[in-house]
């Protein structure tokens, strides 16, 4: 691998999708799985929905589809609906809902590029 190799921003953008999407699809599986265990408890669907769609995002990812901002800007505004129905204006308690999800949009958004180039 040459310098220009390392330095081009193709290769950056494509490195960055690729661990992004691993991200998602480890995020999803782990909510999916103890998401799917609260449901059958008679607990909260969110975390099953919600860990779908990060399974979800992760595929598209991977597939540099453009469908994955879209999908999760869904799962991020039902995890604001979400958070705000559970707790309320509790900023405190919104911190442990909001922000992991938040830097993950953050991160998805920031792929825009190179998920338009393709």
């Amino acid at each position: 691998m040459t310098a220009h190799e390392i330095h081009h921003p193709r290769r950056w953008g494509s490195w960055a999708l690729t661990a992004l999407a691993i991200v998602c699809l480890l995020l999803g599986i782990t909510l999916l799985a103890g998401g799917v265990w609260l449901i059958l408890l008679g607990g909260s669907w969110y975390y099953g929905i919600a860990g779908l769609g990060l399974l979800l995002v992760g595929i598209l990812l991977f597939r540099r589809s453009f469908a994955a901002v879209w999908l999760y800007l869904a799962v991020w505004a039902g995890t604001v609906v979400w958070a705000f129905w559970e707790v309320g204006t509790d900023w405190w308690a919104q911190m442990p809902r909001l922000v992991g999800p938040t830097l993950i949009l953050i991160l998805v958004l920031l792929c825009i590029p190179a998920l338009r180039r393709r």
